[in-house]
């Protein structure tokens, strides 16, 4: 099972639960992780969901390396249905965005718990939840926006103000807990052996609430976020995703990736370097 799930004093805990791979994302997650949201959503005695990671770990995005490693085979693409196919690839992650949009429409409070690193599609995840609390010194980014990726949650447009979600996109930069808290990208850092004690609170100071309450003043909230075109940004932001691994950068990417590994291909796209564009492996 890539993720286990528990109640106990009006919350539900959900872990993310792959800690020999960094809790990456499988392709059975989104939908069980969608799935547990709504077993929460269904239990009247839920006021709370609590999202974590087992391991070392929050989430250390999609599952990629041995996709990336893999000569001549694009995402999504098998030998029965031939080239990349763009609406395959959109309706795939689509579906992906909109399990981990089930954190943020639930109509109970999701709070993420993040230590080690919630990046790439880990960050998406949490970014989700209504609250984010990390340990200080954990990190949070998407790397892949150097070359390979898009949010396709979009999710940091609503966290931050445009210059600084700007920073973190067109960098790919990732941040500890101290500086996305200083940021205002997450509710709040605390060193990692508080964090346990800081979401316990937080959880149990709404565990009293009654559900409608929790209910309509969240929609209240989420209404104006979504007026302000959530749902354009994650459309468009999931058809750049699937362009993003097929650009002339993307396919180089790829092709490093099959000739000198994914971490070797992670390395370079990190590191700072210019990015080359098709098969010039040099």
């Amino acid at each position: 099972m890539p993720l286990t799930y528990a109640v106990a004093d009006r919350i539900a805990t959900i872990t993310l639960n792959r800690p020999d791979r960094l809790n990456a994302i499988s392709t059975e997650l989104p939908g069980a992780l969608r799935d547990a949201v709504h077993a929460a959503e269904a239990d009247d005695s839920v006021h709370v969901i609590v999202l974590q990671g087992a391991g070392r770990a929050f989430c250390a995005g999609y599952d990629l390396k041995d996709f990336a490693e893999t000569p001549d085979v694009e995402l999504l693409q098998d030998a029965d249905r031939g080239p990349w196919d763009p609406i395959r690839d959109y309706r795939f992650m689509k579906h992906c965005t909109d399990c981990f949009a089930s954190l943020w429409k639930s109509l109970k409070p999701t709070i993420a718990k993040v230590h080690g690193h919630a990046v790439a599609g880990g960050s998406d995840i949490a970014l989700s939840c209504d609250f984010v609390v990390m340990a200080d010194d954990a990190r949070i980014g998407y790397p892949p926006a150097r070359v390979w990726g898009v949010p396709t949650t979009a999710m940091w447009l609503v966290r931050l103000p445009p210059q600084q979600a700007k920073r973190m996109l067109l960098t790919g930069d990732t941040v500890s807990g101290r500086e996305a808290a200083q940021m205002g990208l997450v509710l709040d850092a605390v060193p990692a052996d508080a964090l346990d004690a800081r979401v316990d609170a937080l959880a149990r100071r709404m565990t009293g609430v009654p559900l409608n309450q929790l209910a309509m003043n969240k929609l209240l909230v989420n209404q104006a976020v979504e007026a302000s075109g959530l749902a354009n940004s994650q459309m468009l932001a999931t058809l750049f995703d699937g362009i993003a691994r097929h650009s002339p950068e993307g396919m180089w990417f790829k092709r490093y990736a099959e000739r000198e590994g994914f971490k070797a291909a992670v390395q370079w796209r990190d590191s700072g370097k210019n990015i080359p564009t098709g098969d010039d492996l040099e």
